[in-house]
Formats: C-alpha cells, sequence, structure tokens
C-alpha cells in the first residue's frame, strides 16, 4: 500500500483554525477530499487553490460527521479511504510505519492511535485485533466495505463504534496499530469554549447513546439505562439555575433535551446556531 493509493476524507465545521496544519502533515501523492460543513466558500477556494490534488465540497447543508464522510467515501475512486478529523497530524514518517505494517494485513478498518495513548502502552504488540476503534483516524479498506457505511441518523457521537460493530458482524476485521498520530481533541469543529458546539455536543451525545442502545438492545433497555441521566440532567440543570451557572446550567438543559427527543423517537435534528 502506497500514499498515492488513499483518498484523505475531512470533514470540517468551523475547523478554518485547525485544518491547515492537518493538511500540511499530508502526503503531496495523496487525493484529499474536504467536506466542509459550514458552507465556507472562502475556505473552499483557498484550500484548492494551496493544496495539490484536493477537492473541497460544500454541503449545502451541516451534514454532521458520518453522511459526511459517507459522501466522500462514495466520491473517493482510491482503493483505500483515510478518515481524518481536522485536528489530527502525523508526520510523514509515522505515517509510512503505519502503511508499511498493514502491508500484508487484512483488514477492513485500521486506526493508529492517539499520541497520549502511545505513551502507555509501550509494551503491547504493533498490531492488535479489536471490537472498535476511535473515529479520530481511521483507514478503510473500500472493497472489503461490502457497502456497509455510517448510520447516517447519527449525527455526531458513537457513529464509528456503530460502524466497527456491523463490520465485525459481517465478519470483517479491525485492527489497532501502535503507531501515534497526534489528535488534539475537541477543536476539530469550533473551538472548546464555545457555547454553541458545547450546547450540540451535549444534544447529541445523549441523544447518540439512547440511539445506540435503542439500535442493537431495543426501546426498553435504551430507556431505563438512560433514565438515570435523565434525572440527574433535570436535577443538575435546576442546581446550576439557583447558583446561576449559565454554562453547567445549558450542559444538562442539552442532555435533558437530547435525551427528551430520543425518548419520542424524534431524529438528531438540533444544530449549533452561527450568526
Amino acid at each position: 500500500m502506497k500514499t498515492k493509493d488513499i483518498t484523505f476524507i475531512i470533514v470540517t465545521f468551523h475547523s478554518d483554525n485547525v485544518i491547515f496544519d492537518c493538511l500540511n502533515s499530508l502526503p503531496n501523492d495523496s487525493k484529499k477530499i474536504v467536506v466542509e460543513n459550514s458552507q465556507n466558500l472562502n475556505l473552499k477556494n483557498i484550500l484548492e487553490k494551496k493544496y495539490h490534488n484536493l477537492t473541497c465540497i460544500l454541503s449545502n447543508e451541516n451534514l454532521g460527521y458520518g453522511r459526511a464522510n459517507n459522501m466522500g467515501i462514495k466520491l473517493c475512486e482510491t482503493d483505500y479511504v483515510f478518515i481524518l478529523n481536522p485536528d489530527v497530524r502525523f508526520k510523514v514518517s509515522d505515517l509510512e510505519k503505519f502503511l508499511e505494517i498493514l502491508n500484508k494485513e487484512n483488514f477492513v478498518i485500521a486506526a493508529p492511535v492517539a499520541f497520549e495513548e502511545f505513551k502507555q502502552l509501550k509494551n503491547i504488540k504493533q498490531i492488535n485485533e479489536v471490537e472498535f476503534v476511535k473515529g479520530f483516524a481511521m483507514l478503510l479498506n473500500k472493497k472489503s466495505l461490502n457497502n456497509i457505511y455510517f448510520d447516517e441518523n447519527f449525527f455526531l457521537y458513537l457513529e464509528e463504534i456503530d460502524l466497527c460493530k456491523r463490520i465485525r458482524e459481517n465478519n470483517g476485521k479491525i485492527l489497532s496499530i501502535n503507531v501515534p498520530f497526534i489528535h488534539l481533541g475537541g477543536l476539530s469543529h469550533g473551538d472548546r469554549e464555545n457555547i454553541e458546539m458545547e450546547k450540540s455536543r451535549n444534544w447529541h451525545w445523549m441523544w447518540s447513546k439512547f440511539y445506540f442502545k435503542k439500535k442493537y438492545q431495543g426501546y426498553f433497555f435504551a430507556f431505563f439505562s438512560t433514565f438515570p441521566s435523565f434525572l440527574s440532567s433535570i436535577i443538575k440543570f435546576l442546581f446550576y439555575s439557583f447558583t446561576n451557572n449559565k454554562l453547567k446550567k445549558n450542559i444538562y438543559k442539552m442532555r435533558f433535551l437530547g435525551l427528551l427527543n430520543s425518548y419520542f423517537l424524534k431524529k438528531s435534528f438540533y444544530r449549533p446556531k452561527f450568526f
């Protein structure tokens, strides 16, 4: 496997502060597809002018992680697809090592480890078959996907866990490769201090938890296993309302609303508001 056999897919949403460092770490001979969920035409023009082999697609709406990546996967013409968050970067030598380890392996999904995790895993094997990998960096063997893509009902969170589960149910192999990539975490779509992004993260985290459990274990299991979190979010919302902690109040309000809407089987409709 060579870098020219790979298309990198990166989904962006107000990711201007991190996307350039990510793209600067990618090999020149690899194709890149950026799916831009915040409709930034200026960013599209800059990226396509600055970087070789890059296409930036304006999605016309905020598609979320899974649906946007599905769009990129279906458009790519290479045998391998490397899904990256925009706040990921790596050394070329680490990418080459990652690909070299995989050269003789049969896999559907393979992923590196985050640098912080790598520092704690000095004594494990280079290759480990696992149940799932984290979604910040995943190499997909497109020919072996068998038309299994991300479940587009998820907008944010647990999409990669769900994908890995369905790949394994189809007898596909998922590998974790003990090679480090840098993942800044929480910076891929807006900054950590943005209240609208924080509201969105908390709403979708709870919605996705219920949906995932319901999908595999049924409505009642999902309801009763998440109900303690539902009650906790109400209590904490009231507490932080009385103590005038606006951030915490909003976080638990959104957790409550995410679960409430999932209980009523509503779609993952919430979107962060930017003006």
